[in-house]
């Protein structure tokens, strides 16, 4: 495991599970948000995007946090791991709510209220995203090693098995 992305739907947990799997393995997190959103709730271009992620993909290690359904072939093709969180959507829900107010390392600024259209993107993310990406799993599975959670519960087992790296094997 040495490129990793973490998918799923907004408010699944995909940030929280990638932190406590960086913190593990001492791979480096990059977050796909943080690449194309600004502070001012901007974006960069699609091409300033691709060039940062693709100067990403083309280092040794790393794990990539985020949908971006654009790239996901992209950074199927360079993965080894994918972990895809396919949670209820209450649990998406939820957890989209429970992160308003929160300062975060994940996004430019602090989101103040669950926003109707984004609201509306997690609602439709089980019939509009979901199917894409099983389609591309299959599509980009072999090879690699690809965990599907449905629940937190399983996730968090699945990182309580993965062994904490000591600082000199994150050296090497």
């Amino acid at each position: 495991m040495k490129r990793v992305i973490v998918i799923g739907s907004s408010g699944a947990g995909k940030s929280t599970f990638a932190r406590k799997l960086r913190d593990k393995t001492g791979l480096p997190l990059y977050y796909l948000d943080m690449i194309w959103h600004k502070p001012d709730r901007t974006t960069i271009s699609r091409e300033e995007f691709d060039e940062r992620l693709s100067g990403i993909l083309k280092t040794d290690s790393w794990i990539i946090d985020g949908n971006f359904s654009r790239t996901l072939e992209m950074r199927l093709k360079y993965c080894d791991t994918v972990f895809l969180l396919d949670y209820p959507l209450e649990i998406c829900l939820e957890g989209a709510r429970s992160r308003i107010g929160k300062q975060r390392e994940d996004l430019p600024w602090l989101e103040k209220e669950l926003d109707e259209e984004f609201r509306q993107w997690i609602i439709g993310f089980p019939k509009t995203e979901l199917p894409e990406i099983y389609e591309k799993l299959e599509q980009y599975g072999e090879g690699r090693e690809i965990h599907i959670f449905h629940s937190r519960e399983e996730a968090d087992q699945y990182l309580d098995q993965v062994p904490k790296k000591s600082d000199d094997q994150q050296e090497e």
